[in-house]
């Protein structure tokens, strides 16, 4: 069947709008982070229960309030949503049931570079009916970003990073993506490190980079960098390699996360270099 262009145009003005839900769960942390950013409060039914953890979500104080949810099927389903937001480390078992009963569920992976990020920021602010928040955020990301680039010339300063309990990353992650964006060279594959994974002490003495991206000191909790630079082998090294802190809570997720990482870098850059 063939439309006139005024028939057209009459079918679109009538035809009725797709309704935002009103009942979103959030299976994920930095599916929480997106959601609360980009949905109305009132559209929440539930978050995970990491976001009202401090020590591993940048929202905890956002999130006070909001229902949270430990992902077990029986626990989703009374929330009534008309949306659910996974990732794929998310529940199988609670995804699975809820696609036999037949509950709108959206599967995320976790982004690996920065394009893939705001792309599911995007994506997330369409599924929940606030696509102009979307490119609102993407904005902000992209100015914090550009805000925290090296200026020209600049020479760029050799890092790694040590995460909770020891791990590192390479350069093939977001986080990675993030350290060359600010101006620093992510060292770790000197180590022999590629993605995710460890870096032993000794080839850190044996040649240190400039800066050290670490975990901030929780009293009565200190992380495995803590240790690393409490070593007695480290106290050549120490005047060589500056730490710079790094909350944990920036290391797992994209979206408005980045705008703080980018933050965070670009200062302990300029600690280091000089810059004004």
């Amino acid at each position: 069947m063939r439309f006139s262009g005024t028939l057209l145009a009459l079918l679109l003005v009538t035809a009725p709008a797709i309704a935002a839900p009103q009942r979103i769960v959030s299976l994920g942390p930095c599916l929480d982070t997106d959601v609360i950013h980009l949905a109305d409060r009132a559209q929440i039914a539930a978050l995970s229960h990491w976001a009202a953890d401090p020590n591993a979500s940048t929202i905890s104080e956002m999130a006070k309030g909001l229902p949270i949810t430990r992902e077990t099927a029986e626990e989703v389903i009374l929330f009534r949503p008309d949306l659910v937001l996974a990732s794929r480390h998310s529940s199988l078992a609670t995804r699975n049931a809820l696609s036999r009963l037949n509950v709108h569920t959206e599967l995320f992976t976790e982004p690996q570079t920065v394009e893939e990020s705001l792309a599911q920021v995007r994506r997330i602010a369409l599924l929940v009916g606030h696509e102009d928040r979307g490119e609102e955020m993407v904005a902000r990301i992209q100015q914090a970003l550009t805000a925290a680039a090296p200026p020209p010339g600049a020479r760029p300063v050799t890092a790694i990073i040590f995460q909770r309990f020891g791990f590192s990353t390479g350069a093939r992650s977001l986080v990675g993506e993030m350290i060359q964006r600010t101006g620093f060279i992510n060292v770790a594959a000197r180590y022999g490190l590629k993605s995710w994974g460890y870096i032993p002490l000794e080839p850190v003495i044996a040649d240190p980079p400039e800066a050290l991206l670490a975990g901030a000191v929780v009293e009565g909790m200190p992380t495995w960098a803590d240790r690393v630079l409490r070593h007695p082998a480290l106290a050549a090294v120490g005047p060589r390699m500056k730490r710079i802190t790094f909350p944990d809570t920036l290391f797992n997720c994209g979206g408005p996360v980045l705008i703080q990482a980018a933050q965070v870098m670009a200062a302990g850059r300029r600690s280091i270099t000089g810059e004004k």
